[in-house]
């Protein structure tokens, strides 16, 4: 069976080095958070203004001015710190960040990373993503393998507007986790069940051994 969007989130929190601090992106990413490992120590950064971010919180204890920048409530530690949005871009812009897991509507083989806008949809605007990908020192990606008509999403080239080039590092989906090497990606691990034919069918980008 493919990974499910938890599942996904857990493999993603693999990612994690200790003392690393880390920026969640909006929608699965903001999972990794539950899934931290044992014996790992790392400091979640939202672009939004905070640092060291706990997990989501029990339904019934939310603090609705405590949010990350997918505007949901979450937690804070004892050692978290607040500032303000510039001081934050100034962290990730200064290479601060050590990796940022982010969400994804298309990603190409070489790396190319398309995950703020679809043309003619109304969008909020483009957030951080645009200064993540150039700052950080590793950039992961969490999305499903195909969209919802089973039309891949990991492409020859993206389609959509980028948010950056040559910027993703690994690429985790429903199906297994992908690696940009040159000349194409790299499977580097199955989900649980996939074969790797099912995953050849349903990936665009050119897959190198």
């Amino acid at each position: 069976m493919p990974w499910d969007r938890n599942q996904m989130a857990a493999r993603a929190a693999q990612e994690l080095q200790d003392g690393w601090y880390v920026n969640l992106g909006i929608g699965i990413p903001t999972l990794v958070s539950n899934y931290i490992p044992d014996g790992i120590e790392v400091t979640l950064q939202s672009e939004n203004g905070m640092l060291g971010m706990g997990p989501f919180p029990i339904e019934g204890t939310e603090d609705a001015d405590l949010i990350n920048a997918g505007k949901q409530t979450i937690t804070e530690l004892p050692q978290t710190a607040y500032f303000d949005s510039a001081q934050s871009f100034g962290m990730i812009r200064g290479g601060k960040i050590a990796m940022a897991i982010l969400g994804a509507m298309e990603v190409a083989e070489n790396g190319d990373l398309a995950n703020w806008m679809i043309p003619g949809k109304l969008v909020k605007g483009m957030g951080g993503a645009m200064d993540l990908v150039a700052g950080v020192g590793r950039v992961v990606v969490v999305m499903d393998h195909a969209n919802k008509h089973g039309q891949s999403k990991v492409l020859k080239e993206c389609t959509l507007p980028l948010t950056g080039q040559a910027v993703v590092d690994r690429i985790i989906t429903n199906l297994g986790v992908l690696d940009v090497v040159e000349g194409g990606l790299k499977i580097v691990e199955l989900a649980d069940g996939v074969t790797e034919q099912e995953l050849r069918d349903v990936t665009e980008a050119t897959l190198v051994d």
